[in-house]
């Protein structure tokens, strides 16, 4: 293990960014310079939709997403917002599905950033975190898989944490009270390579944390610059 450990290792990721991912284009095909997590912000949440070639799924997540920001800003006017969906590098009709989005709503609340290669999952959410203006920043996952709405739970969380020490707090969603159910509902395959997958990593990570999957993860903007300035790994 040490062996592979050392063979493997690679430097910190870097943080450059390639001319193209520093404009975001408006709704007039406008390129616009991107803002940076170290301005102040300006809206109270940001969503960070990281996508890998997923024209056929992020519709269904958009729509969701979109309709319950949208209630809930006519319910309470001083809530603002903004998606980002961050294409990473994809093949597929990715970009043009959420153009779509940005010209519905417009690209103060919906933003596409293009990577122009694929970096990885974290990668991707990382590049979204620097280019956002949100107070809390939501990372979400493009195939819809955690009801939108649920975000008031991870957001009571993050409340219940105050005070927060340097305005730094980190909410994440989890489906463990949901586990026994998912189990019955999933093939014997699919349960063992469940649980060969937790061994793995109670035997050779850590053996007091397990990962219940859910994919919100809330964090204040202090703690978002914080994480991902020190992000050592980009891929999945």
């Amino acid at each position: 293990i040490c062996a592979i450990a050392h063979v493997t290792a690679k430097k910190m990721p870097s943080l450059h960014r390639h001319e193209e991912e520093k404009f975001f284009v408006n709704t007039e095909g406008r390129k616009e310079p991107v803002p940076s997590i170290h301005d102040p912000p300006t809206r109270e949440l940001s969503v960070v939709v990281p996508s890998y070639n997923e024209e056929h799924r992020l519709p269904l997540m958009m729509d969701e997403a979109l309709d319950y920001l949208e209630k809930r800003q006519k319910r309470d006017p001083s809530f603002t917002y903004e998606v980002i969906v961050v294409n990473d590098g994809s093949k597929d009709q990715t970009t043009k599905v959420a153009m779509e989005y940005c010209k519905k709503y417009g690209s103060d609340k919906v933003r596409v950033l293009s990577l122009v290669k694929n970096r990885g999952k974290g990668g991707a959410v990382r590049m979204g975190v620097f280019s956002s203006r949100g107070k809390k920043i939501l990372m979400a996952d493009a195939d819809g898989a955690t009801k939108f709405a649920d975000i008031e739970k991870v957001e009571e969380g993050l409340k219940n944490l105050q005070p927060w020490p340097s305005q730094m707090a980190i909410s994440c969603g989890s489906r463990a009270h949901l586990e026994k159910d998912s189990v019955a509902k999933r093939s014997y395959f699919r349960t063992l390579l469940m649980y060969g997958f937790h061994f793995l990593v109670w035997f050779l990570c850590v053996k007091e944390i397990r990962d219940t999957q859910c994919r919100f993860k809330l964090l204040t903007r202090e703690a978002a610059l914080r994480t991902f300035s020190t992000l050592h790994i980009e891929r999945w």
